[in-house]
């Protein structure tokens, strides 16, 4: 789920902090600049792991800093594909489930990866599995019975296993124009997702599982 990314950049240390040490003054710079940032094909950087190099201090005319070229790694948060990870339902709607690890909030179910057969409920604003059901549409599946849907509520700490991530540069700027029309610029996208599924066994809520915990396992408990 984490991982050490070598970065190389040139930070400054402001003058308000030239009593400061310098090591300690790069870390808290580095940290400022790429904590909870997203680096494109690498992941969302998470803290600063250790400074590898740090060259000597120099001036630049104009702003008074003291510009240091470094070489440092990040721990990273990148799940890598297969991966299998737990995360909470953040919201539900009738193109899939969002879902959270608390730090990072873009991680998706698609329809196509949740357990067949399965329907959204729009009176639960949830999902459902209805297993060892011949049903076939979502108007088959909505008049079963409830007591025998297993729902994926808000809320419930769910193992997915990581399918693909992907990120995003949207280009930022005034909307673009076409032969004086202004075209309609589209929704600003995250700059960095992650697809995930639970349509496998032993993926879904924790809670569909506990029942299902290996003989050995449960006689450990007792």
């Amino acid at each position: 789920m984490f991982v050490l990314s070598t970065v190389k950049d040139t930070i400054p240390v402001l003058p308000a902090n030239f009593g400061v040490d310098t090591e300690e003054a790069l870390i808290n710079e580095i940290n400022k600049k790429y904590a909870n940032r997203v680096l494109h094909d690498v992941g969302l950087c998470i803290c600063l792991f250790d400074l590898a190099e740090a060259g000597e201090g120099k001036v630049r005319y104009g702003d008074g800093c003291h510009w240091y070229k470094v070489k440092f790694r990040m721990v990273v948060f990148r799940p890598f594909a297969s991966e299998v990870i737990l995360a909470k339902v953040k919201s539900s709607d009738e193109d899939g489930i969002r879902l959270s690890v608390g730090f990072f909030d873009d991680i998706y179910i698609p329809l196509g990866y949740l357990p067949q057969p399965s329907a959204f409920d729009p009176n639960e604003r949830s999902h459902f599995w209805l297993p060892d059901s011949d049903a076939t549409t979502a108007h088959e599946l909505l008049e079963s019975p409830t007591a025998e849907r297993m729902y994926v509520d808000q809320g419930d700490i769910v193992r997915v296993r990581v399918e693909a991530d992907e990120f995003y540069d949207d280009e930022p700027g005034p909307p673009k124009a076409t032969e004086g029309v202004a075209v309609k610029r589209e929704a600003r996208r995250p700059p960095y997702t992650i697809t995930c599924s639970v349509a496998e066994q032993g993926l879904g809520p924790v809670s569909w599982w506990k029942s299902a915990q290996p003989e050995a396992e449960v006689m450990d408990d007792t």
